[in-house]
């Protein structure tokens, strides 16, 4: 091998390629949000450490968002992918001991590093907070927890969203803005929590990030209780949410006249690209309803009441009520078929 070739033979021997991806749009996001700062602030270490807590935690998100697996070996993660030229770290102090230093000491400060990260999201990137939708979940799992940290959530029996109720579960709640939807708020519960009972909690929280502004809280019917209501009309938080059956008897939905509502000037996303007269129209009528509480001395709410008819959304109820009494007729007509035969003699 001449002179040449051999040079040319060490210099493949010396180029490494690696993963670049969205580490760089993930690195500015971690420091136009301080997040580093923010832990390191709320988590300091000693002089002599080779990295903050903070450092390695934005590591740690760039691992969840670049390759979302299981939290093993992260230093081969960032051995393949440009973590070194992006964040400034070297790959092996990514090691597992040194990442559950990290998760063990800001743990105790999780609610004030959530708290201080939404706030700078809401001043860097000038989030609307005026009107935030808040919504629960639940997380089936499998295995049992008879030793589960009594600091930390339960896992336990509920209502899970995925009508498995044989697993136990963990539930969370998530705020985000009505402004692009950013999450700016997040808290996990019990698994046997109700839904309901948490709102208050949540409310609080969210008033306390939005202020100095008003806000107007979004939620689903659990959010409609006369605990929450007289919760939020005291604390002066607005708030929207559907009512359920049992504030809207079937009696009151019958009595309204269709003629006598406003039509609005809406057109649906899904309506858009049709014309004006194949478009669902939808008309709007209100009026007032009166929540009241257990006890004898608790005031009776009275709170406004908007009801919304669309065509579209009437239409597709009396297809389907059109295809459930097809089915039912199906049904009666097999059962008479049937009669007088040895399974059904008499």
């Amino acid at each position: 091998m001449d002179q040449r070739a051999r040079r040319r033979a060490r210099y493949v021997a010396a180029s490494v390629e690696k993963t670049l991806g969205a580490l760089p749009v993930i690195a500015d996001y971690c420091r136009r949000l301080d997040l580093a700062g923010i832990i390191d602030r709320a988590c300091p270490v000693r002089d002599l450490a080779l990295l903050t807590h903070g450092q390695v935690i934005e590591a740690l998100v760039a691992n969840r968002l670049t390759s979302p697996a299981p939290l093993v070996r992260v230093t081969d993660w960032a051995r393949e992918h440009a973590v070194e030229e992006v964040f400034g770290i070297e790959p092996t102090l990514l090691n597992d001991d040194r990442i559950g230093r990290a998760l063990d000491a800001i743990a105790p400060e999780l609610d004030h590093i959530v708290g201080s990260v939404g706030a700078q999201a809401i001043s860097m990137f000038g989030l609307d907070t005026s009107r935030l939708h808040w919504d629960m979940t639940s997380i089936s799992l499998y295995g049992a927890y008879d030793q589960a940290d009594t600091d930390h959530p339960a896992p336990k029996f509920g209502h899970p969203k995925d009508r498995r109720p044989d697993l136990k579960q963990i539930q969370a709640g998530l705020a985000v803005t009505g402004d692009g939807g950013v999450p700016v708020f997040h808290r996990a519960y019990d698994g046997g929590a109700g839904e309901v009972a948490q709102v208050v909690g949540a409310m609080s929280a969210l008033q306390t990030m939005a202020r100095p502004r008003e806000f107007l809280l979004v939620g689903d019917s659990k959010l409609v209780s006369y605990a929450n209501v007289s919760a939020m009309i005291a604390s002066g938080v607005g708030f929207v949410a559907p009512a359920s059956k049992a504030y809207t008897p079937a009696a009151t939905l019958a009595a309204l006249d269709l003629d006598s509502a406003a039509e609005v000037d809406y057109v649906a996303e899904r309506d858009a690209g049709k014309p004006a007269a194949d478009r669902g129209r939808w008309r709007v009528t209100e009026d007032t309803m009166t929540l009241a509480g257990k006890r004898k001395r608790d005031p009776v709410l009275t709170l406004r009441r908007v009801f919304v008819h669309s065509t579209a959304r009437a239409r597709a109820a009396a297809t389907a009520r059109a295809r459930k009494l097809d089915r039912a007729r199906d049904d009666l007509d097999r059962l008479v078929r049937g009669l007088g035969s040895r399974h059904y003699p008499d």
